[in-house]
């Protein structure tokens, strides 16, 4: 058995951090066990559906590296569901039915007056059949079979069919509904394993009965919990986080992916430079059942641990024309995100506005460019000049750090300066205290 995943988005919109989630975790799977990942396009709301939607999941899939080996369009698809439709329609598992909406929901609110469930009641066999009222059809549950699989996340799951209203397949117009087109998918495509929300399960339990029709047998399940946004967080919903918000925050693709892998599940969340290395450690035996929390915050975290370890060779097309590979190892532990380096080449090669010090940094910064001109910039340099400085002003520790690395970087903080004076240069660093000392 070749395990084969799929994710079905509608294009009626971008996507979010929800169903990249959804995505990322069949992409895994499949590629942990060396099988197909499939993007299945549902596209039967032909009035919400839109190319262009279309065209965006495709291209953030791609930005993310979550690439499908196959693309179906479920609007491609419509004979193969008359074909299958029409096979239920002769075994009587779907049949026509003339209600209105408001007769469904009357007829609702009537069992509920009475503390029944409101499970749609069976037109009995012979009614009248409502003069030019077009059908809506509706697939026949079996309420003497039993209901049940293994959720590969959730455990034991049982429904009873009698509690279960038979499901609208197809609408008036002969529009498809969700359930139906989407099990004939699974079984023409050989999909062995549907991962989805939570909020799926009782559709799972309806389309095991319709596998079981056309002669199929379900794939397996797992449903995972859903994504929440962190307590008290009121500043966006999750649905307005996507691929633009993530690329605007000039985050890498796994730092989102490495988050999304891990959240929900008892691992830590690490920074992960591959899909690959993902894939090795994915294991739905480690997906809880509480909610998962996403925070952006935490992915930028993440993005800078993996910003800390990207080769030279991998991002040199995105720095500032010039910037070296020293350079790079020399300013990346510094940075969030990889589009940060470019404040830095002023730091390294430009020039920079002076800073403000008080009178004792001042004092400070005159030392130091005196001691800077006598010092040998080809052993150690940074050591010479902090001990010069020292035994002229008896300063030490904060005070006498802080300003030098001030007046020669403009920065509170950065990388080690030893590194960094060697690499700014004598004259350059020289011009700079300076400035600073008589400002």
């Amino acid at each position: 058995m070749t395990v084969t995943t799929r994710f079905a988005p509608s294009p009626t919109g971008r996507l979010h951090v929800g169903n990249i989630r959804t995505a990322l975790h069949n992409a895994l799977f499949a590629l942990k066990h060396g099988g197909r990942f499939i993007l299945r396009i549902d596209d039967t709301d032909r009035e919400r559906s839109t190319a262009e939607f279309d065209q965006a999941i495709r291209a953030d899939l791609d930005w993310l590296g979550l690439t499908p080996h196959m693309v179906v369009r479920q609007s491609e698809r419509f004979d193969l569901y008359e074909r299958e439709f029409d096979k239920l329609k002769a075994a009587g598992r779907v049949y026509a039915c003339y209600e209105t909406p408001e007769e469904l929901e009357l007829r609702r609110k009537v069992l509920l007056g009475r503390g029944l469930p409101p499970v749609y009641e069976r037109m009995p066999e012979g009614a009248p059949v409502p003069e030019g009222r077009p059908p809506h059809w509706r697939f026949r549950l079996d309420h003497d079979a039993p209901i049940d699989w293994r959720d590969l996340i959730r455990g034991e799951q049982a429904f009873d069919a009698k509690l279960l209203s038979d499901p609208v397949v197809r609408r008036e117009d002969g529009s498809w509904l969700y359930l139906l087109p989407s099990v004939i998918d699974d079984i023409e495509l050989g999909i062995t394993h549907v991962v989805r929300g939570e909020d799926h399960v009782s559709n799972s339990a309806v389309q095991i009965q319709m596998f079981e029709a056309l002669g199929s047998r379900a794939p397996e399940f797992a449903h995972e919990a859903l994504l929440v946004a962190p307590a008290g967080k009121l500043s966006k919903r999750l649905g307005a986080i996507g691929v633009e918000e993530v690329q605007a925050a000039g985050l890498e693709p796994m730092a989102l992916l490495s988050l999304l892998a891990r959240i929900g599940t008892s691992q830590p969340v690490e920074a992960v430079g591959s899909l690959e290395e993902l894939a090795r450690d994915f294991d739905f035996a480690h997906f809880g059942r509480a909610p998962a929390h996403f925070d952006l915050h935490e992915a930028e975290l993440v993005n800078a641990r993996l910003v800390h370890a990207l080769d030279y060779a991998g991002i040199r097309d995105r720095l500032p024309g010039g910037t070296s590979e020293a350079d790079w190892l020399l300013i990346r532990a510094n940075l969030i995100r990889v589009d940060e380096f470019a404040e830095w080449a002023p730091v390294l090669d430009g020039e920079l506005e002076t800073p403000e010090l008080g009178h004792d940094e001042r004092l400070v910064a005159r030392e130091a460019a005196a001691a800077a001109r006598r010092t040998d910039w080809g052993n150690e340099p940074w050591r010479q000049l902090t001990e010069a400085v020292k035994a002229a002003t008896g300063q030490r520790g904060r005070a006498l750090f802080h300003p030098l690395r001030l007046a020669i970087t403009g920065r509170e903080s950065g990388p080690e300066m030893a590194r960094l004076v060697e690499r700014i240069g004598q004259e350059r660093v020289i011009r700079r205290l300076e400035a600073a000392a008589h400002r």
